[in-house]
């Protein structure tokens, strides 16, 4: 893993300087995953990121488009985090966006393992089987986090949880709910230890998810955007929920999906206290 040792702090203003390189090189999934590290591109998802607590292990901002910067940077502990200013050109090769804001951060990886989730006394978790798209994943993130979900899983995951389209497309809230990885059959074994419910949403079943008891400890499963749910999850599934369709087409985009159903299970658990 690279440390903010091996970056001096400097000014970059090429975008072949080694700083960029590296970066351009996180891209792939392979060298994010063996450095353990991920990105953090946008002041929003940066300034929600410091938020969760998260600090970075290296800063890059370029004050020709960066705004606000003083507010933002008083925020960084120098001790921890190796803050680079970075010339237009040199920031524009680095970033990811086609419009970059100027802020750019390094972090470690969000992922966690089963064993490190902390569940609540009557726990609501959601699980993502084998999701290809990072936007589908961070907006599925930014359900979780305004509900108030206990962790989301990807069982079996295509996307990873560190990949910067996600950060991005969760605005940041990968870092402000629990998120863990593992095959399905790990994720499947855990929920048992755990005794949470396994209920699915899937199209092939006649139990609208209304009528699903979603009221106890639960996992609720989306499946993959193309072909749903997979046979195993169908094989252990306590219940299936099916959301009307009274269109054309048989399926809902599983972001969507997976916040209707999240959004039931609140609904079903709430109390008066909690509708006031």
């Amino acid at each position: 893993m690279t440390s903010s040792a091996d970056l001096p702090p400097l000014d970059i203003n090429s975008p072949t300087n080694p700083n960029i390189k590296w970066l351009v090189s996180l891209r792939k999934r392979r060298t994010r995953e063996d450095e353990g590290v991920t990105i953090v591109e946008g002041r929003a998802e940066l300034s929600l990121a410091l938020d969760a607590g998260v600090a970075p292990q290296h800063l890059f901002y370029c004050p020709a488009t960066a705004s606000a910067a003083e507010s933002l940077l008083e925020r960084i502990d120098p001790k921890i985090t190796r803050v680079a200013s970075v010339s237009d050109v040199a920031f524009r090769k680095a970033s990811y966006r086609q419009s970059p804001d100027g802020w750019l951060a390094v972090v470690k990886d969000p992922v966690r393992r089963l064993d490190q989730l902390t569940l609540g006394p009557s726990p609501l978790v959601l699980v993502c089987e084998s999701i290809e798209k990072p936007g589908n994943l961070g907006a599925m993130l930014r359900t979780a986090e305004a509900a108030g979900l206990d962790a989301v899983i990807a069982a079996s995951p295509v996307a990873d949880w560190g990949n910067p389209n996600v950060v991005r497309a969760s605005k940041g809230t990968v870092f402000a709910v629990p998120v863990a990885s593992a095959p399905t059959a790990q994720v499947v074994a855990w929920l048992r230890t755990h005794h949470l419910a396994i209920v699915v949403a899937t199209p092939d079943t006649d139990d609208l998810f209304t009528r699903v008891d979603l009221t106890g400890p639960s996992a609720i499963v989306v499946g993959a955007e193309h072909e749903g749910v997979s046979a195993s999850w169908m094989a252990v599934a306590d219940a299936a929920a099916k959301l009307p369709m009274r269109g054309h087409v048989n399926s809902l985009n599983v972001a969507t999906s997976a916040a209707v159903v999240v959004y039931e299970a609140l609904r079903q658990r709430a109390t008066i206290r909690d509708l006031l």
